[in-house]
């Protein structure tokens, strides 16, 4: 689904991601972790272009994200993207979110994407919800909104940029349920989440970063027995206690 290749990326002289190499199957749930400024959340917002690279390649679905020939809007309407920060728009109703791209991104009538999108709301639990503003929630709430809004664009695959790293703790567990529920469905994810209960529990693949390198590329089960690394092993060590 998603091939990542010899990847490269500098900010100015400042290399982020260094050689990353690693593919996504159909169905793979793959948690990235690592230290802050590891290069996590910039490599995962190369799958879908929002950070161009300098070298390398990607392709996703076998389309490469780096052809000046490819249509980003298009291809990242097929990958759903959800944002530590929400990013709803603010002006606009939950339902409204919930339609816009439908209707302006893949061309759907407003009743198909109302709909859609309230279908998807009722599956985060949110149906209640749908007349109230971004402002009205609470941030478990509008992360939910966010990833009913990506679900109702029929991904492919889904991105998770640290979805729960701006949540008060007793808010994490309701987005983290529905995450788990996706995955449990066989959808095809590709989570940056310090969430490591979570890293345990759902993923099945492991991708530990560390300046701007991919340091380990394993199973979930191999990266909490037997990290090969030391520094995994300290990583680990720290977040887990």
């Amino acid at each position: 689904m998603i091939v990542i290749s010899n990847l490269s990326k500098w900010y100015g002289r400042f290399q982020v991601l260094a050689d990353c190499s690693t593919a996504v199957a159909k169905g793979d749930v793959v948690v990235i972790c690592g230290p802050s400024g590891s290069g996590k959340s910039t490599l995962i917002k190369t799958v879908n272009g929002l950070e161009p690279f300098q070298q390398g390649r990607i392709t996703v679905d076998g389309v490469a994200v780096g052809d000046p020939r490819t249509d980003l809007p298009a291809l990242r309407a097929r990958i759903g993207m959800v944002f530590q920060n929400f990013e709803l728009f603010p002006h606009l109703t939950v339902r409204q979110n919930l339609t816009l791209g439908q209707v302006r991104v893949l061309g759907r009538s407003e009743d198909e994407a109302v709909a859609r999108g309230l279908h998807y709301l009722d599956r985060v639990g949110l149906l209640a919800q749908q007349d109230k503003f971004p402002g009205q929630l609470s941030g478990g709430q509008q992360q939910r909104v966010a990833i009913a809004r990506a679900l109702s664009m029929d991904p492919i695959a889904m991105l998770f940029d640290e979805p729960t790293s701006a949540l008060d703790p007793e808010m994490i567990n309701e987005v983290l349920d529905v995450m788990v529920g996706l995955a449990q469905e066989g959808m095809t994810m590709m989570v940056v989440t310090h969430e490591m209960g979570f890293a345990r529990k759902v993923a099945n693949r492991v991708l530990f970063m560390d300046q701007g390198r991919i340091v380990e590329d394993c199973s979930s089960e191999a990266f909490f027995t037997t990290p090969r690394s030391e520094r995994a092993r300290a990583f680990l060590g720290r977040v887990i206690r």
